[in-house]
């Protein structure tokens, strides 16, 4: 796993190394710097900044090139059917060679195999996560590739403008190209009050984007092109599904069970978060298996004292999580924690680079930092939701079918007594009643509109009353247009798959793998996700029918045909527990530990000062949640975090901060050019 950068006839030497050695947490073991000037003035260079997982030897530095020096590669990833490809590499007529054991030299000669022309068939026979550039030297002009996994697990950033092109793992590294200024994009900022974080290919940078999950990018001759090489798809609704549930659940079990032995290749300590839930309670079951009990699985539970637990229904109980690992025979460890969450969020929002307003970035990043302790590379249960359907917002579409059959004055009538329930706050219910809430306000649009709008926070209205004059300009943008196109790409399928197919495009790529990644790679630590394997995914999407992925409709049974899969290996225990997310108590820490920043970060004088929102608006929302008229702990994170990040990137606090971070770690080895 590492940091990457690359320019295109832009900055030069100095500048590569600055974006390099900002991104020193990305790979703490090893860096490197390759650059070629030509003839005509033009200029390329690549940087790589590198964790070491597989072949920890010197011969895995990068940029890594071929054997003439013609094809260059920086790399971000890991392939996990690299051997297979190089033994088939090796057995060509034109047997290519290989110097080290590393899964980036494989890429590289698989590139060479495919050719320029054929970068479509070269992504799509890789199974892991990657995010890469590769500069071809051959003919005429030089070519430079960028490319990103099929479903976006690591990012890729670009600023490209006038046939120069700067590209980097992280958006901070960009900023250090001369030029390249941080300035805020009020259509992202639309985006952001909507949905708590930004959907790619958009930043909150003005200028600066992201490459889009299964896709790749040509810069050549001063053009600069994206192409989509995959997308995960469906079959139409009227599909009739051939294979009996037990042949199913069989199966699913056995391709799962193959995905996590897969990802477990690793030439350093291995391990795996481990919550009361079924995915990371399947993946744990899969390790233990695949070991043969030859030596203990890692395993990692984070849990907060019991008064921050208090009416959270998203912090798993760490008894459940405890008991099954010692079932397996598991090296557990149980990390609970206190955490000075004023002291973490400046950091946390230097690393995340955008304003993210989900606080499971705080729990993912806890975790990761103490398993770092033991282990380099943890597995994880992102995925499993989106591949087989088990999130409440699932669920909420079927009650919502049902109750449209409701008569129109009983339905005003529940509405009016639902909007004007006090928020619950804490007790068991709060999140039910904020669903039931925007179930309330959506229940008179059409199904993909429901839907989006229960993923938001703000809806146009509330956004207009908040925006203050100088930010009006941002609400007259489409903030679910890209959902919209989302749906209608897949408009053929059954309405359970388009919402599924929305949620892995666009939540799942720009929301919880973007946090996994940022967060695991602050500390130095790389996360995997077997649900996410290419060739699993596509079965389940052509095999498994709808109402065997949510089955029922009142108490709908969610991800069902891998419950049935998994049912074997996997205790009643886990079986039955509630649906819980990886989250953090935002009620607790907005009532204590950061009562005093809320009151000083969005206080009239500083809400005034920034001109985008009304100050009387912002401070309407602090008032009613602290009586608890209206559950507003979300948007309040939001408006939190967003001065935080205006802060740290628009009054010039990152780059302090990032010196600070430079220092505090220095290479193992020094900055070498090729």
């Amino acid at each position: 796993m590492c940091g990457i950068s690359g320019l295109v006839n832009w900055g030069d030497r100095e500048t590569l190394a600055r974006m390099t050695n900002v991104q020193t947490h990305r790979g703490p073991d090893d860096s490197g710097l390759w650059e070629r000037r030509f003839p005509d003035g033009g200029y390329i260079g690549l940087g790589s900044r590198r964790l070491a997982i597989l072949d920890l030897s010197p011969d895995g530095h990068m940029p890594m090139s071929n054997e003439d020096g013609t094809v260059w590669i920086t790399y971000n990833g890991e392939i996990y059917n690299f051997a297979d490809l190089r033994r088939e590499l090796e057995g060509k007529s034109n047997a290519h060679r290989f110097r080290s054991q590393t899964d980036t030299e494989v890429v590289l000669h698989l590139y060479e195999e495919y050719g320029p022309d054929r970068l479509k068939d070269c992504l799509n026979r890789l199974n892991g996560m990657f995010a890469l550039a590769i500069c071809d030297l051959r003919g005429s002009s030089p070519k430079l590739f960028l490319a990103r996994d099929h479903f976006g697990i690591k990012p890729l950033y670009y600023c490209e403008r006038g046939g120069r092109l700067a590209f980097a793992s992280e958006i901070k590294a960009l900023l250090e190209v001369p030029g390249i200024e941080a300035s805020m994009n009020l259509e992202a900022l639309d985006k952001y009050l909507t949905f708590l974080w930004v959907p790619d290919p958009l930043t909150m940078f003005e200028g600066i984007r992201k490459l889009p999950a299964g896709h790749y990018a040509l810069s050549e001759g001063g053009e600069f092109k994206i192409e989509q090489y995959w997308d995960l798809t469906f079959p139409p609704a009227e599909h009739h599904f051939e294979r009996t549930e037990a042949d199913l659940a069989n199966e699913v079990r056995e391709r799962f069970c193959a995905s996590v032995e897969q990802q477990m290749v690793s030439d350093v300590p291995i391990g795996a978060f481990l919550s009361a839930g079924m995915d990371s309670s399947s993946i744990v079951t899969a390790m233990v298996a695949a070991m043969a009990r030859k030596q203990p699985v890692r395993t990692y539970t984070i849990t907060f004292p019991e008064k921050y637990r208090v009416g959270e229904t998203t912090i798993d109980d760490p008894g459940v999580p405890q008991r099954l690992a010692h079932k397996l025979g598991c090296e557990h460890h149980e990390i609970v924690v206190e955490p000075d969450v004023v002291g973490l969020l400046p950091g946390l929002t230097w690393h995340m680079d955008e304003p993210t307003a989900d606080p499971a970035i705080i729990t993912a990043y806890l975790v990761c930092r103490e398993a770092r302790k033991q282990a380099t590379v943890l597995l994880s249960g992102v995925g499993g939701d989106e591949i087989f359907a088990g999130y409440r917002k699932h669920v909420a579409h079927g009650w919502a079918e049902e109750y449209r059959r409701v008569p129109g004055f009983a339905r005003s009538a529940a509405e009016r007594a639902l909007l004007g329930l006090p928020s619950l706050r804490g007790t068991r219910m709060k999140g039910s009643v904020r669903l039931a809430k925007k179930m309330a306000r959506s229940a008179a649009l059409s199904p993909a509109e429901a839907f989006i709008r229960n993923c938001t926070y703000l809806d146009a209205q509330q956004k207009t009353d908040l925006y203050a004059l100088k930010s009006q300009q941002a609400a007259s943008g489409n903030s679910a247009g890209q959902h919209l196109a989302a749906f209608d790409k897949v408009r053929h399928a059954d309405f359970l798959n388009q919402m599924l197919y929305l949620d892995t495009k666009i939540f799942m790529a720009t929301l919880n793998l973007t946090y996994n990644d940022k967060m695991s790679m602050a500390s130095s630590v790389e996360v995997r996700v077997p649900f996410l394997d290419r060739e699993f995914a596509e079965f389940v999407a052509w095999n498994v029918r709808p109402e065997l992925k949510l089955k029922g409709r009142w108490r709908p049974v969610t991800k069902y045909i891998f419950r049935e899969a998994m049912r074997s290996m996997l205790p009643d225990e886990v079986m039955r527990q509630p649906k819980a997310g990886f989250a953090a108590p935002v009620d607790y820490w907005l009532a204590h530990d950061l009562r005093p920043m809320v009151d000083d970060l969005l206080s009239e004088a500083q809400v005034k000062r920034r001109g985008l929102f009304r100050p009387q608006v912002v401070r309407g929302y602090i008032d009613e949640h602290r009586r608890g008229a209206e559950d507003w702990s979300m948007q309040i994170w939001q408006l939190l975090t967003l001065e935080i990040w205006m802060q740290l990137f628009l009054d010039g606090g990152a780059r302090a901060f990032a010196q600070r971070q430079i220092d505090a770690s220095q290479p193992s080895r020094p900055l070498t050019t090729a």
